[in-house]
């Protein structure tokens, strides 16, 4: 079984009932670290210990700049003793830009991290393979999706993105994707997904479910979606 957790649904601007968005996977593996990492965490009955690995997507602060909160609260509360190894999987350069930041939150504080910083495009952690690509995003954020893969399972989750070609291939093949629902149609910017845009790609891909969060919406339905996209909201569970 895989359990998909959505400690938040929302985008940059964390809409009236949304919270940053933040995907927990199988109780331990978290997709990005908001600034609202803790309290996520907490509402869930979730410690910061547990969390064993972190996949970064991209550098927007929405997506990274809850990591000195997330590391500070496990070495002085969750885990005093250091007993658990968490592990940062992040593009090519993530360790010193989240040393930086790590630096620049608590200076002097946090200079114990263990990274694991798959420069490749491959990798394992906890029983998944996982596949980094690139997306279409801001470039200068190095915007990257994962496609994880478990007994023949398989998640895609886009980061922040608009239509591009990584995600047109991948959808065919994905049991489940995960994907930003981030403006609406009447915001032009190639760099997030519109309700226009996710029911053409919904609908070419019947059999893939879609589960959309950065939502930029207040609650409830956006639009008229195909039945195989859901709009998740804060707290939602899905068991696959």
């Amino acid at each position: 079984m895989v359990e998909i957790k959505f400690l938040g649904t929302g985008n940059a601007f964390c809409p009236t009932g949304r919270l940053h968005s933040l995907v927990l996977i199988d109780g331990n593996m978290l997709v990005d670290v908001p600034p609202t990492i803790i309290p996520q965490l907490r509402q869930h009955g979730i410690s910061p210990a547990e969390i064993t690995d972190l996949f970064i997507t991209h550098w927007h602060g929405d997506h990274t700049f809850g990591l000195p909160f997330l590391l500070l609260e496990r070495k002085w509360i969750s885990d005093r003793q250091a007993e658990n190894r968490l592990r940062i999987h992040a593009h090519v350069g993530g360790e010193t830009r989240l040393n930086q930041l790590c630096e620049l939150a608590y200076p002097e504080s946090l200079d114990d991290l263990s990274w694991v910083s798959h420069h490749t495009e491959n990798g394992e952690a906890q029983g998944w393979k996982f596949e980094r690509f690139e997306v279409c995003h801001n470039p200068a954020t190095e915007p990257h999706g994962y496609r994880f893969e478990r007994d023949g399972f398989i998640l895609v989750h886009c980061g922040d993105s608009g239509p591009c070609e990584n995600i047109e291939r991948l959808a065919p093949e994905a049991d489940v994707m995960i994907i930003e629902l981030g403006i609406p149609d009447y915001v032009d910017s190639p760099y997030h997904y519109t309700p226009s845009r996710l029911t053409a790609l919904a609908l070419e891909n019947p059999k893939t479910t879609f589960l959309a969060t950065h939502n930029f919406s207040k609650g409830g339905e956006t639009s008229d979606l195909p039945e195989n996209v859901i709009e998740v909201e804060d707290g939602d569970i899905f068991s696959f």
